[in-house]
């Protein structure tokens, strides 16, 4: 694709389809620095071994073994597909299980879990720190990125070396996406407000990876205090020549990828296509921190910003929790449960999943735990027919027609959905939000990705199915072929024998009668001179 449309990337902002203005209801946490006591040490650490988007990991550790702090507990496989990321352990202690536990995952299913007993002492594996990371190739950045375990941390969870090497060479500018639009969720504001070198340093790193000169910090208007403190680090590391701040108007859901770009470039990503088709990149602001940790201080991923919030949290705050804590020990930290405490989601209102329990661990998705009351969620309303309002098209930030998607699922006639580019819905809930007949239009929508997925790999498995047999046929054709000739080519041989023999027999005939001819004609004569002597 042409590159040359995004050349003016970042110096006017555009639109895109739909959105949303919301409440952001992000002082409730963000208006308080991170504390200087850091989280406890839990007891014990649930880490579950697929934490990416991708293959789970292999398991490297046993039960009964002792770890250290930032150990390597399990490293992505072979797969040529996405091979998954490296799991290490947030402390030192003793693996006691490897078993099944509830995780937090839309499906509420059990996942493979390593559960981690911690001794006390804190003990970090021997780390290997960079001095000048411009001494280093790429490819030892990014295999530093890898063995790091750092996955996208806006929530996509996609590893990020294997984003990394795919843009290789065919990147023009990265985005820092700082832009974080869903209400009460503000790690990424209190990061960028608390700790912005960390990010200017760590943008700096991934511009040498790229070998590109133009990196875009996307953040939402209202944040004055992350623009000057951002602004003030990209002066101070001597990055203004290839570090730019740019405030995108809050307008939900200008943070996810694609929208984000539209807003900075004016160009849609084309349907079907990445962001790479175009020459961009995009990782969150927590991401190019975690590889400044990474790359200088060697430091792998085992810990995060998590915002602890809403109106079921005594305290609400941001926290540093290490990845495995139990939900419940960020709670106890942040003060408890208010009285009235209904629902706990991680994420956000809109695209957060509900959680069963505050037993389930953080996991490195896990950017929000928000606590609500029975105030803050509405009676269950009645699903009532649609009235083709058209209020869910207006607010589709892909540009989509929800009202028809959901009609077509209904009718499961998923065969149509392709037509209809369903894949290009990012979830975001603007649809349900607005529908005033209370249709839970993502439920629908992704009982559709479903069905696409599953009729997509039995399709595969039928075509695969189907290709298998042609070769079987043709392969039992040409056998069959084979051993025709074959027999067609002994026959000629044997008739060929045939007329071998009846003409030796034949010759050998010949001789006897001609033997048997020399040896008559003396025979006769001598008879006759005896008959005469004899006279």
């Amino acid at each position: 694709m042409d590159h040359s449309s995004i050349e003016n990337i970042g110096k006017h902002l555009h639109n895109f389809p739909g959105g949303l203005k919301l409440k952001h209801y992000k002082a409730l946490s963000c208006s308080k620095p991170l504390p200087a006591q850091q989280l406890p040490l839990s007891q014990e650490y649930i880490i579950p071994v697929s934490q990416h988007l991708g293959r789970p990991a292999e398991i490297i550790v046993s039960p009964g073994q002792q770890v250290k702090k930032g150990q390597p507990l399990s490293v992505p496989g072979n797969a040529s597909s996405t091979p998954g990321a490296y799991v290490h352990a947030p402390t030192s202690g003793e693996i006691v299980a490897i078993e099944q536990r509830p995780v937090p995952h839309p499906s509420g299913l059990n996942s493979t879990c390593i559960i981690l007993r911690a001794d006390g002492k804190d003990d970090w594996i021997e780390l290997e720190p960079v001095t000048d990371y411009r001494q280093l190739s790429r490819q030892q950045l990014i295999q530093r990125v890898q063995m790091a375990g750092i996955v996208g941390l806006g929530g996509a969870v996609f590893p990020t070396d294997i984003k990394l090497q795919g843009g290789a060479g065919s990147i023009d500018t990265l985005i820092l996406n700082g832009a974080e639009c869903e209400p009460y969720i503000s790690c990424d504001e209190t990061l960028m407000k608390q700790d912005p070198e960390k990010i200017i340093q760590g943008a700096l790193i991934l511009s040498q990876v790229l070998n590109i000169k133009r990196v875009l910090v996307a953040i939402e208007d209202p944040m004055d205090a992350c623009y000057q403190k951002l602004q003030t680090s990209i002066k101070t590391l001597g990055a203004a020549d290839c570090i730019k701040v740019v405030r995108v108007p809050m307008l939900y859901p200008e943070g996810g990828e694609r929208q984000l770009i539209q807003v900075l470039s004016g160009t849609e990503v084309p349907a079907g296509k990445l962001p790479v088709s175009m020459g961009i990149l995009v990782l969150n602001v927590a991401t190019a921190a975690a590889i400044k940790d990474a790359i200088i201080d060697g430091k792998p991923l085992i810990e995060r910003l998590v915002t602890v919030t809403g109106a079921g949290i005594c305290e609400p705050q941001n926290v540093v929790a290490r990845i495995g804590t139990p939900i419940a020990d960020l709670i106890s930290f942040c003060g408890g449960y208010t009285p009235g405490i209904a629902s706990l989601v991680m994420g956000g209102p809109l695209m957060g999943i509900g959680l069963q329990s505050d037993s389930l661990p953080i996991i490195k998705a896990s950017n929000c735990i928000l606590a609500l009351t029975h105030a803050d969620i509405s009676s269950p309303q009645v699903e009532m027919p649609c009235i083709n309002c058209g209020d869910c098209v207006g607010v589709c930030p892909a540009g989509l027609l929800p009202q028809t998607l959901q009609m077509v699922i209904r009718a499961e006639n998923f065969e149509a959905l392709e037509e209809l580019n369903l894949d290009a819905c990012i979830e975001c809930g603007c649809c349900d939000y607005i529908c005033p007949s209370h249709i839970p239009l993502v439920d629908y929508f992704r009982y559709g990705k479903s069905e696409q997925r599953v009729r997509t790999v039995e399709r595969k498995q039928s075509d695969l199915a189907k290709l298998r047999f042609d070769r079987r046929e043709k392969r039992l054709a040409k056998q069959q072929t084979e051993r025709r000739a074959r027999h067609l080519k002994r026959k000629q041989a044997l008739a060929g024998s045939s007329d071998k023999k009846d003409s030796v027999a034949a010759a050998i005939a010949r001789a006897k009668a001609r033997k048997q001819a020399l040896t008559t004609t003396p025979r006769d004569s001598d008879s006759n001179t005896d008959s005469g002597e004899q006279s």
